[in-house]
């Protein structure tokens, strides 16, 4: 599906990032695994992927800062000259409530999902427009269109994420450039560790499907989306919760 791609997914080291970064890999793409903290994980998606006779590569970049996410973008260019679907995963999630959230939090939040949706999604474009095609697909989340009470930076952060994309696609069409988001639900990740059972049983009390998502349920919409199948849709927001949300 993904036969030469050059497929950049950040925050590839874990969760729906790495599980992206591997179903690319194994549907012929030439991937890129962004990492900035967790090197060692970054580098064991690496070698499964190479184990598996897929190519894959690792670059080290905050994508919350830009002298990074620059020099991410020329490594790119110098070692494949194009880049073809670009996966805004990296994230973070903290809840805290309006009255106990301090400035830092929030600046925190922002930068990484926010900023770095922007920046990268600001120099994957450039060299898109210059091919002429692409794809970017950025992570949303149902909290980002639903909201969640003690989330409300956090549902900020990927409400942006909704008109970013919309607008984006809008901006870029005519370049044959397609900009999508995904929403995931209640996903199993390091992103739901730290709640106790009972919050997660009551998670999947409100999805119709009785169980909480894997990452490769979101990793499946991201590999259609950056397929030729997915070639007409564009600006669109696509939920994968298990109907929790309608």
């Amino acid at each position: 599906m993904l036969e030469g791609k050059v497929v950049l997914v950040t925050g590839a080291s874990r969760g729906i990032g790495r599980a992206t970064a591997l179903m690319a890999a194994q549907n012929h793409a030439k991937v890129i695994v962004n990492y900035n903290n967790s090197e060692d994980k970054a580098a064991e998606l690496v070698d499964m992927i190479r184990e598996q006779g897929y190519e894959a590569t690792m670059i080290k970049a905050d994508v919350s800062n830009e002298d990074e996410v620059k020099q991410m973008f020329k490594q790119i260019k110098k070692d494949y000259s194009r880049i073809d679907v670009l996966v805004n995963n990296a994230g973070i999630m903290k809840d805290s409530l309006l009255m106990f959230t301090k400035a830092e939090l929030f600046d925190e939040i922002i930068n990484t999902n926010c900023k770095g949706t922007f920046l990268c999604s600001r120099y994957a474009s450039k060299m898109m427009i210059k091919q002429k095609s692409g794809k970017i697909i950025n992570l949303s989340s149902i909290i980002g269109t639903q909201g969640s009470k003690g989330q409300s930076i956090y549902s900020g952060s990927k409400a942006f994420i909704v008109g970013f994309t919309k607008s984006l696609a809008k901006e870029l069409g005519s370049y044959n450039i397609k900009v999508n988001a995904v929403a995931p639900g209640s996903i199993e990740t390091d992103m739901l560790k730290i709640y106790d059972d009972e919050i997660l049983e009551n998670l999947k009390s409100n999805i119709s499907l009785e169980r909480l998502g894997k990452p490769e349920d979101v990793a499946n919409v991201i590999i259609f989306l950056s397929s030729d199948m997915g070639n007409y849709v564009s600006g669109q927001v696509i939920g994968v919760d298990g109907c929790q949300t309608l």
